[in-house]
């Protein structure tokens, strides 16, 4: 293996990992919190973090890794890395690409932006039905890109185990 194959695998299953273990967060205490909170202060909280999390912290995870797989796929393939290997990459690449980041800009990043724009009037209105709107589809649609992000993470892990048995 090179010593840029090896950084490059690196670099991104700690990436995907980060992005996978967000989504997840998101999945197994986050909505169930906000869930569990009055739809006034769901509303409010979502708001809030949806308005946080675009920062140079989340940005690498977030818009690096399904890119930095596909590069560590081409890295593997030019290292002479078995075809498993450079497949596997690949596919994990896609996916993450894919299931995650274009997942997300396409549907739950204009669900969040909608959110944005509900209004302190609208909160005090109709704060119930906003929230029972928003929170259900979000966490079927954040639910499918956190297995996705999963799914990637396996495949890449699996390239990397690949790599490892050959020796190369």
């Amino acid at each position: 293996m090179t010593l840029a194959f090896r950084f490059s695998a690196l670099v991104a299953l700690l990436l995907n990992g980060a992005l996978f273990g967000f989504f997840y967060a998101w999945v197994c205490s986050t909505m169930w919190g906000l869930d569990a909170a009055a739809p006034e202060v769901a509303i409010r909280a979502m708001q809030a973090m949806n308005a946080s999390v675009r920062n140079v912290v989340f940005a690498p995870a977030f818009f690096a890794t399904g890119p930095l797989l596909l590069v560590t796929a081409v890295l593997a393939w030019k290292s002479g890395q078995p075809g498993a290997v450079t497949s596997l990459m690949a596919l994990a690449g896609c996916v993450v690409l894919l299931g995650g980041t274009v997942l997300t800009m396409v549907v739950n990043v204009p669900m969040n932006e909608a959110l944005a724009l509900v209004t302190e009037a609208q909160i005090e209105a109709h704060a119930a039905t906003v929230w029972s709107e928003y929170s259900a589809p979000w966490q079927v649609w954040n639910q499918t890109r956190t297995a996705l992000t999963g799914l990637g993470l396996a495949l890449a892990g699996a390239a990397l185990l690949a790599a490892r048995s050959t020796g190369a």
